[in-house]
């Protein structure tokens, strides 16, 4: 299952790894401090741009399989846990996390649909207990080394610029942004210096918001969502690649095609506009 009720979590936190992949496109929100000040009991804290490929000069690479597995062994992370990953953001970033997860081939790992939000506004409990050294590689010393995680990379579900360009000119596949409407039609300018207005020649657009209830924060059910999928005419039963900005919010079109077709092979244009869009 894609996708947990905060009922669930709740009468299963003990039997759960949980994430906060909270990330902030605003520079007035702090999520690890948020976090810290507040989260749902057990949660990790999981930075996207602390665990992306620092080598690119792109935001949120996806970083290689040697360093998810250092990186979720150091959070001591099993093949076999039940991983439910949450955020506290406005743009579902826990998407993001859900298909590194798939990606690097972990069978059992879900979002809270409704995220912190639904889980504050539902009164359930908090706390502010944090793991010092999780996550840092400092801590892999002091873990079982038979507790090794195991990556099995599925190099398919990302594309790169390359395959972008030559389908433009050859389509094989459809082209899906999850960018505002202003944006993806070059009526603003982006959020990053540098970059071009407007989007890769022949895609599409779905605003990742529309694949939201804004009351409870959370996904839409599969009919409207193959409603709005069907409105933008996009074909779910052919190839689809989604993009946005940098490669999270794309993420959750990917959760909203999971929850369509039941499938969690998501593909991902993972440089995104800011690799596709970037000025000569």
């Amino acid at each position: 299952m894609s996708l947990v009720s905060t009922k669930f979590l709740d009468e299963n936190l003990n039997k759960v790894k949980i994430f906060d992949a909270s990330w902030h496109i605003s520079s007035k929100r702090d999520a690890k401090k948020e976090y810290e000040e507040k989260h749902i009991k057990g949660a990790m804290f999981w930075d996207v741009d602390e665990h992306s490929d620092k080598d690119s000069p792109y935001p949120h690479m996806m970083s290689n399989s040697d360093y998810w597995t250092r990186m979720l062994w150091s959070f001591g992370i099993q093949n076999e846990d039940f991983i439910i990953v949450y955020d506290y953001s406005d743009i579902y970033s826990a998407c993001r996390l859900w298909f590194a997860l798939k990606y690097f081939g972990h069978k059992k790992v879900s979002v809270l649909d409704g995220g912190m939000k639904k889980w504050l506004k539902e009164n359930r409990p908090t706390n502010k207990e944090v793991g010092k050294d999780l996550g840092k590689f400092s801590s892999i010393d002091k873990l079982n080394p038979k507790n090794k995680y195991k990556v099995s990379e599925n190099t398919e579900w990302i594309k790169n610029k390359k395959q972008i360009d030559e389908n433009i000119k050859t389509p094989s596949f459809q082209t899906v942004d999850a960018r505002s409407r202003e944006r993806f039609e070059g009526k603003v300018d982006e959020l990053r210096p540098g970059l071009k207005r407007g989007c890769i020649p022949g895609s599409k657009n779905i605003p990742f918001q529309d694949c939201i209830n804004s009351k409870t924060n959370t996904f839409k059910t599969k009919s409207e969502l193959i409603k709005i999928f069907n409105e933008n005419n996009i074909d779910r039963f052919k190839p689809i690649v989604f993009t946005c900005g940098s490669g999270i919010t794309a993420c959750v079109l990917g959760m909203a095609y999971s929850i369509i077709s039941g499938k969690n092979n998501t593909l991902i244009y993972d440089g995104s506009f800011s690799e596709w869009g970037k000025l000569k």
